[in-house]
């Protein structure tokens, strides 16, 4: 992952799962542990992701579509319950979720050698650590975890200034960006485009972006996708609700979408991988996004 990383490479390749909910017991996370490694098991991937989730009701007037539940600990379940796993693992960080003093002992203690660090989902969240106090705390830190930060080609879409927010965050000390779900390539392109022109401008390294994928099988999950704010084009929602067999739809339309974005990338000389999710807990869903996994695997193959 790292030398991938720092060498620019097309085709980075991870796979983004959510821990268990945090009121099972430690033998139930065991076992659910144990059928992860074993999915996961199957996968030749650079890293595995592994998120760390905040209620974000509070973003949007709009019920939400799946309850809230707390999940373990991103860096517990990565250290204690995927240990078997011998492959990098990118701990995601909600900054937000952590009171100062528990968010730097877990930094200073470099137990984890990737993160990526998420802000608050609005203004109005109680925070006693800032994203930005969080990126100073790194530099503090004697062995601090290769650090990405997060990317989304929407809020560009409405503000404008994705680029910029990048700028900052490499200057901050990331070194790749991984995007929230895509389901609309034409913004994603557009980002892509201004998101070069703006680092070549300012005399600026570009960074590697890696795009996220996530199966959708069933309306409630079309309808929580949207709900997290990802831009999912009239046509392509019409095209999952009219299809005989929803999930294999979106899985062709997805590895479709991968293609196009891979082929745009490339042409302009912009590092992107994918990042395949797993956030479902119907089985379908799951093994669904094992295949994407294997097949974006394969289109990367071909295509360096």
């Amino acid at each position: 992952m790292k030398e991938k990383v720092e060498k620019k490479e097309f085709g980075t390749l991870t796979y983004g799962i959510t821990p268990p909910k945090s009121h099972h017991s430690h033998e139930k996370i065991q076992e659910i542990a144990g059928r992860q490694i074993k999915r996961i098991k199957q996968l030749d991937i650079d890293a595995l992701v592994i998120y760390d989730i905040q209620d974000e009701s509070d973003r949007t007037d709009e019920k939400r579509v799946f309850d809230f539940i707390e999940t373990v600990d991103p860096s517990v379940y990565a250290n204690e319950y995927l240990k078997e796993l011998e492959i990098p693992k990118i701990v995601y960080r909600c900054v937000g979720n952590y009171d100062k003093a528990n968010f730097v002992d877990w930094l200073h203690s470099g137990i984890d050698q990737y993160s990526v660090f998420v802000g608050t989902s609005s203004k109005s969240q109680a925070i006693t650590i800032s994203l930005g106090d969080a990126y100073d705390e790194v530099k503090k830190a004697k062995n601090p975890p290769l650090l990405g930060g997060v990317v989304i080609p929407e809020r560009h879409l409405e503000r404008r200034d994705e680029p910029k927010r990048l700028a900052r965050k490499v200057e901050q000390g990331c070194e790749y960006f991984i995007s929230q779900c895509v389901y609309d390539t034409a913004i994603s392109k557009a980002f892509l485009r201004d998101y070069k022109k703006y680092f070549e401008e300012n005399n600026l390294e570009i960074k590697p972006i890696i795009f996220t994928l996530t199966p959708c099988g069933s309306e409630k999950t079309l309808k929580f996708i949207k709900w997290l704010g990802i831009r999912v084009p009239k046509w392509v929602e019409e095209d999952l609700l009219q299809a005989d067999n929803m999930l294999e739809q979106s899985l062709n339309l997805i590895e479709a979408f991968f293609a196009e974005l891979s082929a745009y990338a490339l042409k302009r000389g912009i590092p992107i991988g994918c990042n395949v999710e797993s956030v479902s807990i119907r089985k379908v869903e799951i093994e669904a996004s094992i295949k994407l996994a294997k097949d974006i695997k394969g289109y990367i193959e071909r295509h360096k």
